[in-house]
Formats: structure tokens, sequence, C-alpha cells
């Protein structure tokens, strides 16, 4: 009898059908309970009811699929189906030559989207059911004949949309013939009509072709919910699959994350993936650099660089890269997508065993550390599947670092061998301190070297079920308890609580080393807007760890930032005997114009280290206690086993007199150079660096680890000058009880146009407007440091155009360090006697970055009322409450923005606040909008009941301007725009007149 799970959790679906999302899910929960009592069968829940099944093993087995965007509207565009059949022939069409050129790309599967609303509802079979195009040949057959032969499953794309029927100025579906074929009057324009349209086709795909693996669904239609399609396609054919574009839907297999952009590196899609393993997903992204989802007439370029290395980051994340390309009429693909293809064959050829039939490293199936690496390096980890995988594990170096040293945590991995996998060279390696270096490399592929990695496996980790786990929260139906279960599908909510605390229990005083967290992947990594949706990361930021024998007295033994990165973040605490460990989290990295995210922190697992790898034999270059260095007055080398090398120097205060002297640093050539130092340190204090002799150069040392016996080391580097050949650098402190070093590094300086990433937040946000006369604006400012660097000689502050002032003059820091924030904020007032005109005013920050300068900035701009408006405010202003509604860009509308996703739930509303009327009465309210279609907004004013505004365009690209009487109080109104049942245009700004 099959396994009934149910869906309990909170779905994640479009505001624009929650409401009816909602009903649906309350009718599928109930009828699912009446079945469990019947047959007497109640098992473990989980919202995400169909995450692993049997059915799905061919797809988690996968690298990668190929999507065709291919139909009537395939350049030349075709308005005559026939004539769009007889070129296809003609042109020489061949599903075998398809099924080819995915085989080259490594993809064990094809998506055919043709019934697509912007390539003419085109359906490449012969079908019973008039509405729209459909061939007289079998191309879908051939194709699923072809795909069958060759080992290729084919998924045929199905769309909810009916928007775009007349794009071209030519009606594509056909309501008449229909209703006709229905016995009845039915308008396919319609979402429902539509939905009963394609409802039938569904029905008849599964009847006549029986190898087809799956559909792939664009989002959900209200008809088809209540016809129970999706439960109809697991009973008729439930070896089928079933994706759904950018919706966590619980009945689907596989969830489709379309389009992705601006992460850093701009390959590593994941970072903004917000479904978590062991869920099926895609990253659904176009292979040409420009141009339209489909063939438009243009031989496009693929950016190499990019498709690969989302490729390769996508497999080291256990996500398949469904990657779009763009037949022609005749089913070829242009020039520089089929060299792609042949590119692709040959490149993967050498390192298959690592991107083929793998997993991503450093999450749920084991794996050393993903992310960025040493020296500006970042790649992923992928580990063979099964029990033992993680034994052998593959090191993706996408970025490569500015030396030939790559520096990674090993997790608790001791390895026993390295090679090259691309031209089998053995590599020289160090591991030690819960680190592995790959020594000497020379030969670095243009896009992807890869080492192969041979391990004894993982070891010095406590047994999950020897660790108990409890919460300052109750964890919203989350207990702590999952945080120990060894299970990745549960977890621990902390119910929006912060700070909050988790304490683990080790059941009796025992040797600790390190907290590996593997917190829930439902977040990106950083702040970003999904096709108007605002997300941002739910991961921790700042925290403390503390360590107790009796649970009453607590030691703090570790605070610092945790980077907002994916795969699970290992904390170092150095060595300590102590039955419990306590992780408080003071901040997450999420801000709260994300609110689905902000707070939020959910962790999977957490695991305790008691022990660290051996040291290897090999030792990393440049140790603090080689023996080749010259160590004077009290500087002296110690154990420490978080260390490299498992030693460092200590001694170094009280001057000069003691000191340590490296006497052959070498570098290639005569410049400047990064000069990093890792240390350990029970105190803010410094170190001071020496080269040739020159005047040293005082480097501020933060301490994170109170622990005086010598905890984990932190990094901080300097910006130093060498000559080529040998260096001798010296390094001591002034202070009286001086840091801990354990080894530096050298590296080229990152290249002159790197900035690292920070977040500056600059409110108001949106075009200002403002009326005659003198005019004071309050702005304020915050700057972030979101990169493992350090930035120094901080300062923000407004550039003030000619004649305006300001009350307060720059704020400044020293230096920030992962995480840290400088606020500020200032009245600003334009010169008197005449209108504050049209000026942007830039919020800058300033500093330094290894001694160069660097700023970054972001404009308050301030423009006049337009002529006749007596008040004006942009839909994106943040003193606007968005709700669940998101920003997107438009370049026509005024700023630049506009807010979508308006509409469908309560929440999605946007509402202003503050609109400030010198008198009462009525006013035209003035609404700036873009629409496709015919779509409403109800507008309520002081909470009054709301007035509907009912507006009609195509191709919700221009904003066009609707008016409604509204009433106002004197003094300050709150007007409200939404739409509770039914998505409504986007809005670019509201005016009154």
């Amino acid at each position: 009898m099959p396994t009934l799970r149910i869906p309990l959790r909170p779905l994640r679906i479009r505001a624009a059908r929650a409401a009816r999302a909602a009903r649906s899910w309350w009718r599928t929960l109930c009828a699912a309970l009446v079945l469990a009592l019947a047959v007497g069968l109640l098992t473990a829940p989980a919202a995400d009811a169909e995450v692993q099944h049997p059915r799905q093993e061919w797809l988690r087995a996968s690298t990668a699929g190929l999507f065709l965007h291919w139909g009537m509207f395939t350049h030349p565009r075709h308005l005559d189906c026939a004539e769009w059949e007889r070129d296809v022939t003609e042109g020489g069409w061949s599903a075998d030559y398809w099924v080819d050129e995915a085989r080259k790309l490594g993809a064990s599967y094809i998506v055919l989207a043709t019934f697509h609303s912007r390539l003419g509802y085109a359906r490449p079979w012969p079908s019973k059911i008039p509405g729209s195009c459909a061939t007289e040949r079998d191309l879908l057959g051939e194709l699923v004949a072809a795909g069958k032969a060759k080992g290729v499953n084919i998924i045929l794309y199905m769309t909810d949309d009916p928007q775009w029927h007349n794009e071209s100025g030519t009606e594509t579906l056909d309501s008449a013939a229909y209703s006709a074929y229905k016995g009845r009057q039915v308008d396919l324009t319609t979402r429902r009509g539509f939905g009963m349209f394609s409802y039938d086709l569904f029905s008849e795909v599964m009847d006549n072709y029986p190898d087809l693996s799956g559909f792939w669904i664009d989002n959900d239609n209200e008809y088809w919910e209540e016809k129970g399609l999706y439960e109809q396609i697991r009973e008729r054919r439930p070896d089928w699959l079933l994706s759904n574009n950018n919706e966590d839907t619980p009945i689907m297999d596989t969830v489709s994350n379309e389009q992705k952009t601006g992460m850093t590196p701009a390959y590593d899609y994941p970072a903004a993936v917000t479904v978590p393993m062991p869920r099926l997903t895609e990253a659904d992204y176009k292979l040409p650099t420009t141009g339209d989802w489909w063939y438009d007439g243009g031989d496009h370029q693929v950016d190499a660089r990019l498709s690969t290395g989302r490729y390769i980051t996508n497999a080291g994340s256990s996500i398949k890269s469904l990657m779009a390309e763009t037949p022609m009429v005749n089913g070829k693909l242009p020039p520089q997508q089929e060299e792609f293809n042949d590119f692709m064959g040959r490149w993967v050829e050498p390192i298959r065993e690592s991107v083929y039939g793998v997993e991503g490293g450093g999450y749920m199936y084991g794996g050393m550390q993903p992310g960025f690496w040493n020296d500006g390096a970042h790649g992923v980890v992928t580990v063979g599947r099964g029990e033992d995988g993680d034994r052998t594990q593959y090191v993706h170096v996408v970025t490569r670092p500015r030396t030939d040293l790559l520096r990674l945590r090993d997790n608790g991995y001791t390895v026993r061998r390295v090679t090259d996998l691309r031209t089998g060279e053995a590599m020289r390696f160090s591991q030690s301190g819960g680190h592995l270096s790959i020594l000497g490399i020379r030969d670095w592929d243009p896009y992807d070297t890869v080492f192969k990695v041979e391990t004894d496996g993982r070891q010095p980790y406590y047994k999950q079920s020897g660790v108990d786990a409890t919460a300052s929260s109750a964890g919203a139906g989350h207990p702590a308890g999952d945080l120990a279960d060894g299970n990745h599908e549960t977890y621990w909510d902390s119910d929006g609580e912060l700070p909050v605390s988790v304490t683990l229990d080790l059941g009796a005083r025992k040797h600790a080393t390190a907290l590996a967290v593997n917190q829930r992947e439902w977040s990106p990594t950083h702040a970003r807007s999904s096709f108007g949706r605002p997300e941002d990361s739910a991961r921790i930021k700042d925290y403390r760890i503390y360590a107790s024998g009796d649970g009453k007295r607590w030691t703090q033994v570790r605070a610092g930032a945790l980077r907002s990165a994916r795969g699970m973040q290992t904390i170092d605490i150095g060595d300590h005997d102590a039955r419990y460990l306590k992780l408080e989290v003071r901040s997450l990295w999420g801000g709260p114009q994300a609110p689905e995210f902000f707070n939020q922190l959910r962790i999977d697992e957490i695991q305790v280290a008691y022990g660290r790898p051996k040291p290897t034999r090999t030792p990393l270059p440049l140790e603090a206690e080689a023996r080749e260095n010259r160590l004077t007055g009290a500087a002296r080398s110690v154990e420490c086993g978080a260390c490299s090398g498992a030693r460092r120097v200590v001694g170094l205060g009280g001057g000069l007199s003691n000191s340590v002297t490296y006497r052959d640093v070498r570098a290639p050539e005569d410049g400047d150079y990064r000069l990093q130092l890792d240390h350990t340190a029970a105190a803010t204090s410094s170190l001071s660096v020496s080269v040739n002799g020159a005047a040293p150069v005082e480097v501020p040392v933060v301490a994170n680890n109170p622990d005086r016996a010598g905890g984990a080391p932190e990094s901080t580097a300097v910006s130093v000058p060498l000559k080529a050949g040998a260096n001798t650098v010296r390094i001591f402190s002034t202070a009286a009880r001086g840091p801990g070093l354990d080894r530096i590094a050298v590296a080229p300086l990152p290249p002159a146009s790197y900035t690292p990433k920070t977040t500056l937040t600059v409110r108001p946000h949106g075009l200002q407007w403002v009326g005659p006369g003198r005019r004071s604006i309050t702005v304020t400012a915050s700057l972030r440091l979101d990169d493992d660097e350090q930035l120094d000689g901080v300062s923000l502050a407004p550039r003030l155009p000619a004649g305006w002032t300001a009350d307060g003059g720059p704020v400044t820091a020293r230096s920030l360090r992962l995480g840290q924030t400088l606020t500020g904020s200032w009245t600003l007032t334009s010169p008197p006697g005449q209108d504050a005109g049209s000026p942007d005013i830039p919020v800058t920050a300033d500093f330094t970055l290894l001694g160069r300068q660097k700023s970054v900035s972001d404009p308050v701009r301030v423009r006049p009322l337009p002529d006749g408006r007596i008040w004006a405010r942009e839909a994106e202003d943040s003193a606007n409450q968005l709700g669940s509604t998101g920003i997107t860009s438009c370049g026509p509308c005024s700023g630049a923005e506009k807010v979508r996703n308006i509409g469908g739930s309560e929440r999605a509303a946007v509402t202003f606040p503050d609109v400030v009327v010198p008198d009462g009465g009525q006013r035209t309210l003035y609404l700036d909008y873009t629409v496709n279609g015919t779509r409403s907004f109800h507008i309520s004013v002081n909470g009054g009941p709301p007035t509907v505004v009912t507006v009609t365009d195509t191709g919700n690209t221009t904003p066009r301007t609707a008016s409604v009487p509204v009433t106002l109080k004197p003094g300050a109104n709150t007007i409200k725009i939404s739409n509770a049942t039914e998505s409504a245009p986007d809005l670019d700004r509201i005016s009154l007149g």
C-alpha cells in the first residue's frame, strides 16, 4: 500500500493565487484525512509531499536538460499553422538532431515548449481538440521515439496563460471552434476558458504518448486545480514527472527556477535558488547571451564562461541545469549554439565522473566546503551518490585563486590522495587545522579545474544520536530536536525570534573543537528581487558560542559573523572540554524589505566536532613556526590544534625585540602584494609588519575568540611592497600581550577593478516629488560589508549640490569587518530663496581596501511636482508599505521602477501613509500603471470601502494614467492600493490633482 503523505506546512504560492490555493489546499487536506482514516493509515506529514519518489530517480541521477522554445512565432513568424508545418518539414526538421544536440550537453532530457503563450500556442501533434495550431505530422511522437531510442527523456511544456493570445495582432486561440467541440460557449482568452481547453489537452497527451516522461507546467490554472488535474496525472501516468515554474507546489516533483541573475559571481546560480534539498530543483536559463527565449532571427553569442560556470555550480549544488536553446523553424540551432554544444561534448568528457551521477558536496550528502576559498577562488564540490559517495570528492575550481595554492575547509575528511582529474597528475597537498591545501598548481583549466580528492571518510564528529538539542524558541512546529536527528528533511524554526539560542547537550563532559551548521537552503544568499518578489538571506550573521560543564556557568568561546553562503558553515572554537555548547544567534543577514525571510531562521542540522584530521608531513608554506624563520626574544612555538601545522608562535608582544622573521618570502616581480596574517588573539590588539627593513606598518587585529590558550585563527590582510625574488618580513607587536601568529600568505592584489561586496541602503528610495520653495529632506544611510575583507578609513556622507546644506558631517569608522555596519542620518536643505530644483544627491561611502581608494554610492533623486499636481509619490518609495508585492525595473516608468505582484491576497497591497493635503474634501487621484489585458485596482482611503478602477492595455510596458475621485481629510491620509482576489495592474506612482 502506498504511503500517504499529507501537506501540513504553509506553501509558497504566487500572491495572485494565494486565496484559491488555500481553498484547494484545505479541500485536499480534508480528502486526504478522510482517506487516511478509511484505510487505517496515517503517516508522517510533509508539505513537500512528493519530495522523494522512485519515479524521480532518473532525474536525480541527471545533470542537465535541454529546453527548446519553438513554435509558430519562431522567426520568421508564421500566422498560419499549415504554413508553419510546411516550412518545418521542408526545412528538414529531425527529432534525432535535437536528441543528439542534447547528448552533447550531457542532457538526459528535453523539455519541448511549443504550447507557449508567446509562440502561438502551437501543438506539434495531430489533435482532435480544436482551439489553437496543431500539426498533421506527429512531431511530438517522433521526438519521443527518438529520445527513447537514445536514452533521452522527453517532457512537454504546458502553459496556464492566455494573455498573449493576440500579441501579434492576429488571434491565435479559436474560441468558436472549441465552443462547437464542447457544445457550449467557451472564451479561450479568459483564464477559465483557457484552463478548460488546456485541461483537455493534458488528457489527450496522456492517452496518446505513454512514453512521454511528464509535463513542465508554467504555473497553475484555477480550473486545473478545481478538476484535480495533477491528481489525475498521478493516477493515470504514475511514472511521469511534474515540474512547476518558480512555485514550490507540493504535488510537483521538480521546482524550476527561471533565469536568475545578479549573483556574485555571476555564474553562481544556486545563490538565488530558494528551495532546500532534497527537493528536486532545476536552474532554468538561456544559453544565448541576448535575444528572446525563442529564435528571433539572430545568431546570438553563448558566453562559455558563464554557461560552464552555471553548469558546474549547479552540479555542485544538486541542481539540474535546464539550458534553453533557440532552434530555428527547421529545428536547426544557430551556429554559435551548435558550436557551444560541440565544445561542451569535448570539454566535459575528461571530467565526466565529477559531474554525472553526483550530488552537491558540503550539504546533506557530505563533502568539503564549497563557495569562496582563498585569494579570490570560488567553486563547488561534488561527491558520488550512495552511502560512501563522499569518500571520493571532486573539487571544482571555477574561479582560480591568484596564487598556485588552493585552500578550503576539509569538514573533517582525512585526505590521502589528490590528483588533477583532467591530467592525472598527482598533486602535493597539506592538511592541518581543519583545512586542505593543494600546492603547486600549474595547469589551470580556463573554466573548471577539477581535483579528485580521495579520503578515508569523515571521522571526528559526534554521532547525532548522542546529542540532544534545545532552543529558546519553541520552533513553530519544527522543534529543536530536529537539529540533531540526522534528517535534513526536518529542521528547527526560530519562529521569528531574535536573538535566539540553541543548546547542545553532549550527555557528558567531552572534547569539542567546532560546530558544523547546516542552515536550511530556503533563501538566496543576498538581497535580490525575483520576478518582482523581494528576497533576502535568512542566514546567520552575528553569533556567539558559549561552553559550559554544568549548564549554569557559561564561558564565551567564540563570537563573530558568518558569511551569507550556501553549504555547511564550520565555526572553530579552539579546544574545549564541555558538556554543553550554546549557539546564540544575534542577527540574520536579511532586511525587512523581504518580510517572508526577515528574522526567519531555519537550521537543518548542527553537528559537533571533537577533533581534526591529523596534520600531514607536507607543511604549508610560510608557517610562523617553520624552522627557517628566526624567532627572537620571548617569541616561541606552541601547540595549536586549530592552526595550520597544529602550531603557532606566541610571545610577540612588547615591541621589536620579540618577533618572528621570515627570511625568504618570494615574489615574482617588484610590486605591491596582499599579505595575509592568520592570527589568534584574546583581546583586540595589533601586529606590526616590517618588509625588507622598512618602517613597520601596524595591522589592527580583532579578537573574536577570548580563549587565552589559543583558539581558532582569524585573518587580516594588508598591502605590502615586495621586490622580485627573496624578501624579509618581520612581525611583532607593540601591545603588552601580542596576538599569536599562525602563518602568513602572499598573493597578488585583487584586480584594480575589484570592489568588495557591500550593501549600501539609502532612504528615501524612489523619486522625491517636491513642491515650490525651499525644501528639507531627511536622509538616512547604512553601509554593510558583506565580504570577508577589511575596509579601512570608512566615511559615509551625502555629496551636496551647490547651495544645499546638511545638519551634520560624515560618519566614520576606522575599519569595517564582515557583517559590520556604519549608519548616518542628515537633514538636507535646498538653497534659500529658490525652488529645490531637480538634483540627484549621491550618498557615498568612501574607504580603502588594501591601500586602494574605493567608493560606493546611491543617489537621492529630487524632482518638482508635475504640472497640475499638489502631491505625488512613487509606488516604490521607501515610505510606503509594500506587503508581499515587489519592486521591479521599468525603464519608461518615472524613477525607472514600478511595483508588481499587487493583488490576489490581502497582503499583496501597496499602502501609502502620510498622504498630506492642507484641506479636506474631494480630490482627483491619478494612478500611473502598466497592464497587459484587463485588470482592476481596489482603492481604499483611510480604511474606507474600496473603489474599483478597471483598466485595459497590452504589453505591460507602457505607463498609462487612470483617475478616480477620492475624499481626503485635512493633514495626513492613508491610501491603499490592492485587489484581494485577482491580480491588479503594476503601479508606477500615484498623485493628487
